[in-house]
């Protein structure tokens, strides 16, 4: 919702804040996982991964809203996993997950941030390209059902 709306009811903007993820927010994130994508995560996946990474959950106005993920290996980081629950989608929520990964990557003095992403998922590319990604390549085929190409892009740190 626009800030408009809000001061047109006297409410405040939805405040959007990020958690390391917990055995709660693994079990949420699992069920979007579902919601989301052909071959889900499960929790304890998600939990696994992020003793190995960096693994976060938004909360909108305190309720669970999505997720991200991100290996971080040597001086490269890869985002693994980001979804938003469909009702928090466009209010902000995959923009603050994408900034905090970026703000970890850049904490750990990384030289890179790599992703992949469906080729339909415009607005995943979007948002990845107004946070400065930039597409370096693709992966024919890479996604099932449907199959699909993958587009990678990278974002350099400095």
């Amino acid at each position: 919702m626009s800030m408009d709306f809000y001061e047109f009811l006297g409410l405040e903007e939805p405040k959007i804040k990020i958690k390391k993820i917990d055995e709660d927010s693994a079990y949420m994130a699992s069920l979007l996982e579902k919601m989301c994508f052909v071959h889900p995560w499960s929790e304890e996946a998600i939990l696994e991964e992020a003793e190995r990474g960096y693994f976060i959950a938004a909360y909108f106005d305190g309720v669970f809203a999505g997720y991200a993920g991100m290996t971080e290996v040597l001086d490269e980081c890869g985002i693994c996993n980001i979804a938003v629950m469909p009702e928090c989608r466009r209010h902000g929520v995959g923009e603050v997950l994408v900034a905090d990964l970026i703000r970890r990557a850049k904490e750990k003095n990384a030289f890179v941030i790599m992703l992949e992403v469906r080729r339909s998922n415009v607005p995943a590319i979007k948002l990845y390209e107004k946070m400065g990604f930039e597409l370096v390549g693709e992966r024919k085929n890479f996604y099932d059902m449907p199959k699909e190409d993958a587009l990678l892009y990278n974002l350099y740190l400095s």
